[in-house]
């Protein structure tokens, strides 16, 4: 039975008259492999490619921001969908790497992109829950009647606030901005979410300095401007909320592993994501994993994972996937939802 309201994992939703019609993601072109690292970590390498998964990763230069990434991005979606940037009626950015602290850069994005005044624009401070944070609001957007097509743009560049001194952070993140389609479709199959929050975990992944609460000053430690992250509370966490996300998000769109054609998790790490599965009793086949070649890409992951492991797929049938964001906040999002066919869905590089 279909379900709504408060379950043990979060809040449940279901959103029906959108769907999702193309997906692109775009990369720097410089890209890191491990040995960069060696000089500054040296043995220490081999021990955390074990864990991560992570062989390479992209970067963006200086010059490059998120933005930049979800502008090429959306500039290749809306030629390949032949949509009209006129017709376009809202654009929302999800991020944890911002152009600026005001204004929003959904703001700065809509004329780059050739988007008309007067539309819905706006930021959301998300990471790793993002993108099924993201698919629930512009869904909802859309099934409220305020818009019809939707350009949700997702990504970050986290190699800009890592600790280059932090081995656990450093060679575990990499850079991507997504942007995602949604347009109304009254025969559109309905999408479930599961999402939640519990920021009594907020101080194991945060940048301590740079805003409101503590201001950066000329004698601020360099540490305390940079990305902080207690792996063992990410991973307690993880390990805690996860499997009852995953079975209530398949518990409230009433289906069981065997409906669904894959499974993509936040790809936080590859030993974490291989725990996750086992545990939720999900067939490996069926979850896709891509941290190898991108590294953590916060925000971005699954929906870069679909753009690389999933286009063939995607663009030729119907595809049912279950969708799981997890991490900083801490913060989580399930998403079960049809996907597909898509009339674009590409891997792009800036």
């Amino acid at each position: 039975m279909i379900v709504e309201g408060l379950l043990k994992s979060g809040q449940a939703a279901n959103v029906h008259s959108a769907a999702i019609v193309g997906l692109t993601a775009c990369v720097p072109p410089r890209i890191v492999g491990n040995d960069y690292f060696v000089g500054q970590f040296g043995e220490g390498v081999a021990d955390v490619t074990k864990m991560t998964g992570v062989r390479t990763r992209h970067w963006v230069d200086e010059k490059t921001t998120t933005a930049d990434l979800c502008v090429a991005a959306g500039e290749k979606l809306l030629v390949d969908l032949g949509w009209e940037p006129g017709s376009v009626d809202a654009l929302i950015f999800i991020s944890q790497t911002p152009d600026y602290r005001l204004p929003a850069t959904a703001a700065v994005m809509q004329p780059r992109l050739n988007l008309r005044p007067g539309i819905i624009a706006f930021d959301v401070n998300l990471g790793c829950s993002a993108y099924p944070y993201g698919l629930w609001l512009a869904m909802s957007i859309v099934q409220t009647g305020a818009a019809r097509r939707v350009l949700l743009a997702v990504g970050d560049t986290s190699s800009r606030v890592v600790d280059p001194t932090d081995r656990a952070t450093a060679m575990l993140f990499g850079d991507a901005g997504t942007v995602t389609a949604i347009e109304y479709d009254e025969n559109a199959a309905p999408a479930h979410f599961v999402l939640g929050t519990d920021g009594r975990g907020a101080n194991n992944l945060i940048i301590p300095c740079g805003a409101s609460r503590q201001k950066t000053h000329d004698k601020t430690p360099n540490d305390q401007t940079k990305l902080f992250m207690d792996g063992g509370e990410i991973f307690t966490f993880t390990l805690k909320a996860v499997p009852t996300l995953v079975s209530e998000t398949m518990q409230i769109a009433d289906r069981s592993a065997e409906d669904y054609d894959y499974f993509l998790f936040h790809q936080a790490n590859t030993f974490m994501i291989n725990h996750l599965a086992k545990k939720a009793k999900l067939p490996s086949e069926k979850v896709p994993i891509n941290i190898d070649a991108f590294g953590n890409t916060s925000s971005a992951t699954i929906p870069l994972l679909m753009c690389d492991k999933l286009k063939e797929a995607l663009s030729v049938r119907t595809v049912r996937v279950g969708m799981f964001g997890f991490g900083v906040g801490y913060s989580w999002g399930g998403a079960s939802i049809d996907v597909g066919a898509l009339k674009s869905v590409d891997l792009i590089t800036l």
